[in-house]
């Protein structure tokens, strides 16, 4: 499923006409964050820790936000170009941003039926929505062809 997601997207990029080995390590490091916020998401739940204090200030959700986050950054910086326009740098940020959302909801369900001890989690896709929305942000304040 993850590949779906972005996998596509990846060989869209290759058949553009920009050289490959300049822009191949924004991809490499996208895709290797992607494998890691895969990873994490996986893990079954007899294997996170059962710390009560990380409840009262949210870790959780704050990780979320800050993987989703991270992740639509290093997509958007993988698919940002001097030759886009500033608007087409936005709607590429926003395709990237939807993605990173559809990815998180379709992760809480692989959580909650094919990962043990692990449940679907409305609060855990709000922040991934949250860090996808922050990422799109700072894509196009940094990325954005002006």
């Amino acid at each position: 499923m993850t590949g779906a997601l972005f996998g596509a997207p990846f060989f869209i990029y290759i058949r553009q006409k920009s050289t490959l080995k300049k822009n191949i390590f924004p991809i490499v490091f996208a895709v290797i964050w992607l494998l890691l916020v895969t990873t994490l998401l996986c893990i079954p739940g007899t294997k996170l820790p059962k710390i009560t204090w990380q409840d009262k200030i949210w870790l959780d959700k704050w990780v979320h936000i800050f993987l989703f986050m991270v992740l639509v950054i290093l997509w958007s910086k993988a698919y940002s170009h001097k030759k886009n326009t500033h608007s087409s740098s936005r709607r590429i940020f926003l395709q990237i941003m939807i993605t990173g959302i559809v990815y998180g909801i379709a992760m809480e369900i692989v959580q909650k039926y094919f990962i043990p001890f692990r449940s679907f989690d409305l609060g855990d896709i709000i922040a991934d929505a949250i860090g996808c929305v922050v990422g799109y942000f700072f894509a196009i304040k940094k990325f954005s062809s002006r």
